[in-house]
Order: structure tokens, then sequence, then C-alpha cells
């Protein structure tokens, strides 16, 4: 492409602050080095995770940074060495490496090198997760990019980056659900209907969804919920109620709104 080994010019949310709302920049994007792959990004999520580092919550927080870890995109360009993926391809960034060779993450918000690729203002910009989508275009380690295939809908498929694959996995591989158990699934949003998908996949006889938004209960159906709950219709606790429904409690409770208060609730009312 044109653009290639050149800089580019693009607008990016910027959190140059924490606790300060996101503001749209024109940043510039280094050319990726050797390992590394520059891509447009066409379409990102905002998962929990992005808020709580703005917050300034998170102590590995670091600043001014662009946020974002759920995207997909096309790759623009790719650095010297980088043989699995060429411009065109349809990718997501995985903010967990899998180069299959080490156990080593993204750390400090600098890419494996240590250096950042972005900067905005005569300041360099940290990167995020390893990913940073809340841009146009940002540059990624070749070990943290998958290829999907051509056909994909990246609108859809930005939400492998975190969501889906999250909740789901949740369910499969954290929990380890049981064929015939019953679930619980609180929040029904995109986490919570992946660890539905999850739980209905493993088997469960009975998966019950609990929101406080009553539109959100025939999507749930729909993933797999087999009932669903509005504490709001409840003069009791929420976990009374599950425990009524389920004669002394479920198998296995999923937390799927970042409401610390609700994993102590859940705990309470599992079978043991």
């Amino acid at each position: 492409m044109e653009t290639a080994g050149r800089v580019i010019r693009c607008r990016a949310a910027v959190a140059w602050k924490a606790g300060e709302p996101l503001v749209m920049e024109e940043v510039e994007l280094a050319p990726p080095k050797g390992g590394e792959v520059r891509l447009k990004v066409v379409a990102t999520g905002i998962c929990h995770t992005d808020s709580y580092t703005l917050s300034g919550s998170d102590p590995e927080g670091v600043f001014p940074v662009v946020l974002g870890h759920e995207g997909a995109g096309i790759v623009e360009s790719v650095g010297e060495g980088v043989t699995k993926f060429q411009p065109g391809d349809k990718v997501i960034p995985l903010y967990i490496p899998q180069c299959g060779e080490c156990n080593h993450s993204h750390g400090r918000g600098l890419m494996p090198d240590g250096t950042t690729r972005f900067s905005c203002k005569g300041k360099s910009l940290f990167q995020f997760m390893g990913c940073s989508t809340f841009s146009e275009y940002t540059v990624v380690a070749e070990i943290s990019l998958a290829k999907v295939d051509h056909r994909a809908p990246l609108d859809k498929v930005c939400l492998l980056g975190c969501g889906i694959t999250t909740g789901y996995g949740a369910a499969v591989n954290t929990a380890k659900v049981e064929a015939g158990s019953t679930c619980a699934v609180f929040g029904l949003g995109a986490l919570g209907l992946a660890a539905i998908m999850g739980c209905k996949a493993a088997g469960a006889a009975r998966i019950i969804g609990v929101d406080l938004n009553p539109d959100k209960f025939q999507t749930a159906r729909e993933f797999g919920a087999t009932d669903v709950v509005n504490p709001k219709d409840h003069s009791k606790p929420i976990q009374e109620v599950l425990v009524e429904m389920t004669d002394g409690g479920v198998d296995y409770s999923f937390e799927c709104v970042a409401q610390p208060s609700l994993t102590s609730t859940s705990m309470n009312w599992q079978r043991h």
C-alpha cells in the first residue's frame, strides 16, 4: 500500500489523564518494526476494562494512552520478518499474545521492544494491552494478532477479541460447567450472553439470566437462557429468589456486570 513504511496521521480517542473524558485527536502512528503489523481498525467494542483503566482505578494504568482492546481490522502493512500476515488480511488483535514459545504478555503500555508507535502533539502515547483499538489505525505485535476468514463481518467478530471469549471461556474452560447442572448468569450484555452460550454448549440443564433490564430477556432466551429474572420484580434479595427457584441454589454462577458486590452475593447461594 502507498502508506507502507510511512507515518500515518489518523484520528484516535486519547486518554490524556485518568478520570478525564477521552479526547478525539489527530495522532501520528509510526510504521511497524520487525515482527509487527499495522492495521486499519474497522470496528471496536467498548469493554468495562477500558472504563476501569480510564477511571484511574487500575494500578497498572498509564497515561496518556490510546485505549481499546476489542477490535477487528484489515492489515495495512507488515514489518520485517512477518510471514503470517499480509496486507488485506482481516484480523483480530489479541490482548494476550499467542507466540506459543513463552509466557510473557504486554505490560506498561509498550511494545515488546519497550517503545510505543503512537505520538500526539509531540508526546508519546502509551498503547493499551498491546492493541489500542480506539484509533483508526494501530500497530500490534505479530504474536498479538489472529487472522479471520475474509468473509467475516468485522463489526461482529470484533467481540471475539474479549467479550465473547471471556464469557464463553468462563463457562467452558474456567468453571468447567457440567452437563445437567444449573447455572445463573448476572448481567445479560455481551459478556453474559457469551457465558450463557458456554453454559448451553456444556450441557447445562437450567440457565437463569438475571438483569435489571427486561428488554434483554428475549435475546437471552435466544442464546440459551431457560429462565430470566428481574430483581426489581421481587421484594426479597435476589439470592433468596434464586434459592427458592432452584431448591437450594445453583451449581455455577457468573458475574458479568463488573460489580464486586455481586461476586460475594452469588457465592453465598451456590451449592457447595
